[in-house]
């Protein structure tokens, strides 16, 4: 698809899941909080569900962590315009909660629809929980951040990037210079992600040999 067919996948499958009620988070919340930003984007960050600011916006990450988002975006020369931020839930838990393997499973479609039809070429996890479920693997946040691997997400394969959470690191001078030491990886990592795209591209276009000079000048 090109960026206006893509647009507007996105937009009509972003009404369809508005009035979802697959899980139990329907009846308690204000709005799904489908996700926000560019359908087009190369990159996608993935957190783990909407907060209460989030549930009353419809935006995800509009909190503090937000702030830290988009000024971490800045320091690599990209803005939320550039990018797609998404959330595996798209529901409120009450309470803050950790999400519930029903509610993980009524809502995992929605997150690889939206990996589908944007197509990004790298996925970026914010924190331990979307980390651990996105990679398949129980090792948390702090042994894998920063390692690039790739994984099946649905119907499409992807390179994961693990970082930590942006709230995490808003009162920990530490953490923080580790994400901002991740971050500064992703344009490199993007690069290299869109030359394998191209490359992958190319091998599996078909090839075709030239005629007979005689067939191609119409004497036969």
């Amino acid at each position: 698809m090109d960026v206006v067919e893509r647009a507007a996948a996105l937009r009509d499958y972003a009404e369809q899941t508005a009035s979802c009620t697959k899980c139990a988070l329907s009846q308690g919340r204000t709005q799904v909080v489908f996700g926000s930003g560019s359908p087009d984007a190369d990159l996608m960050f993935v957190g783990e569900a909407p907060g209460f600011h989030e549930d009353q916006q419809g935006v995800p990450f509009v909190g503090q962590a937000g702030k830290l988002l988009d000024k971490l975006l800045g320091g690599i020369g990209l803005t939320r315009a550039d990018v797609m931020v998404v959330n595996v839930l798209k529901c409120r838990p009450p309470g803050n909660r950790d999400p519930l393997p029903e509610e993980i499973a009524a809502c995992e479609p929605h997150l690889f629809r939206q990996i589908e039809l944007i197509e990004p070429k790298l996925v970026a996890t914010l924190g331990n929980f979307a980390t651990k479920l996105l990679s398949g693997r129980p090792a948390g946040i702090t042994r894998v951040h920063g390692q690039e691997q790739e994984v099946t997400l649905g119907a499409r394969t992807v390179h994961l990037f693990p970082l930590y959470h942006p709230a995490a690191a808003l009162y920990t001078p530490s953490m923080l210079k580790v994400l901002e030491e991740d971050f500064a990886r992703i344009p490199a990592l993007l690069e290299r992600a869109s030359g394998e795209t191209t490359a992958a591209l190319e091998a599996a276009a078909p090839v075709f040999e030239p005629e007979p000079e005689s067939v191609q000048l119409g004497l036969f």
